[in-house]
């Protein structure tokens, strides 16, 4: 089972995989186009993301369009949009797990109950960091094809953004947080240490209570041998003085 610092450092990578997919879901500019015009109203950038479309004037003005048709958007919108949002949900039920899985912690039930929970919150991890990964991998490949295609004219085409490089970030970080939990995995023990243990430092103590027993057996012997006579002893001496 890993180390409490190896989960610590599993769990820091969790809470920035959350914090990065969470930002990358909201940023708008998962596809970025830079086309300078004649004009000074003509926009030099267009961003356009999951969730709103972004444009940037030369002016300095910034106007932002919120998506409100979901039937109208392609396909691999609707999934990216879809596959974030759950990849977040998972990602802070893993958190959720974790923080009872953690050994350094004193909740979460038995030493062996907080290994399962250690396991589960990597599974959710793994699953997080899946679901990030497939969104960020289909947009790249959609965005680069799309700019490859000669029979697009240079104005439509657009170059992958920020958003995609942080969901890529955020999945490697939830996925090596997922690892690490995963490897929790408890070995085997028997006896009271599995049911009954809610804390690391129980099985010093269901030790000492296997050696107070002895200690009580090594009592009762000393007390039920003979005891000699001292003052029968004592006052034979000082008859024959």
């Amino acid at each position: 089972m890993p180390s409490s610092t190896m989960q610590m450092f599993a769990f820091i990578l969790a809470v920035l995989g959350v914090v990065s997919a969470t930002v990358a879901t909201l940023l708008p500019n998962w596809k970025v186009s830079a086309d300078v015009g004649s004009n000074i109203m003509t926009a030099i950038s267009q961003m356009q993301g999951l969730w709103m479309d972004c444009t940037w004037y030369s002016t300095g003005v910034f106007s932002c369009s919120l998506k409100y048709s979901v039937l109208a958007l392609p396909a691999y919108l609707q999934t990216a949009r879809t596959t974030m949002v759950l990849s977040c949900m998972m990602a802070t039920m893993g958190l959720c797990l974790a923080a009872l899985g953690l050994k350094c912690t004193r909740w979460g039930g038995s030493y062996r109950s907080k290994g399962h929970t250690a396991i589960s919150a990597g599974a959710c991890f793994v699953i997080a960091g899946v679901l990030c990964l497939v969104p960020a991998s289909w947009f790249t490949n959609d965005v680069i094809t799309t700019f490859m295609d000669s029979k697009v004219p240079k104005s439509s085409k657009y170059e992958p953004g920020a958003a995609v490089y942080v969901a890529f970030v955020s999945a490697g970080f939830l996925l090596a947080a997922g690892v690490i939990f995963c490897l929790s995995c408890p070995g085997r023990r028997g006896g009271p240490l599995d049911s009954g243990s809610s804390h690391p430092d129980k099985p010093k103590q269901q030790k000492l209570r296997q050696e107070q027993p002895t200690r009580d057996q090594q009592k009762q012997h000393f007390s039920s041998l003979p005891r000699t006579p001292t003052r029968r002893v004592m006052g034979a001496c000082t008859q024959s003085s």
